[in-house]
């Protein structure tokens, strides 16, 4: 097993929804949806990463379907996000824990639509690959061309 730095993520897709938690930190000013993940251990491969965070935060097993994204860290020069496409057939997940942190800032788990989720957030899910999963690549085909932005507050 290599040496890898990093974070490693499941995109895991039901319907039209992807499985997202919510996390607060310590202030609790800054709240947002993420897919589950987080770093990557010592001896760990990104793919078993993944799954054991997954496992960690969401109560539920997978299993990898393909790898969605890998991009560099924009923050670190030696980190990379690792994102899997993860099935996990019809078990119910329920908001787990993270190990790393004394004081839990995981504070919900819940299936979401794009349109139900913040631009940054959903730019994030682009970002994970989500062109990979055949529905969200379709739905792309039905956007206009019109130039828009989000507006600057």
């Amino acid at each position: 097993m290599g040496k890898y730095k990093g974070r490693a993520q499941a995109l895991v897709i039901r319907g039209n929804k992807i499985l997202m938690v919510k996390h607060t930190c310590r202030s609790g000013d800054n709240v947002h949806y993420c897919l589950p993940g987080g770093g990557i251990e010592e001896g760990e491969t990104p793919e078993q990463a993944a799954l054991r965070e997954l496992q960690e935060e969401c109560n539920v097993t997978g299993t990898i379907i393909r790898k969605s994204s890998e991009w560099a860290d924009p923050y670190s020069d030696d980190k990379h996000f690792y994102t899997y496409h993860i099935d996990i057939g019809d078990q119910s997940p329920t908001l787990g824990y993270d190990p790393e942190v004394e004081e839990q800032y995981l504070i919900e788990v819940r299936w979401l639509a794009l349109d139900e989720m913040s631009e940054k957030d959903r730019a994030y899910c682009w970002s994970a690959g989500l062109m990979s999963v055949p529905q969200f690549a379709r739905e792309i085909d039905t956007w206009a061309r019109e130039i828009s932005y989000p507006s600057r507050r």
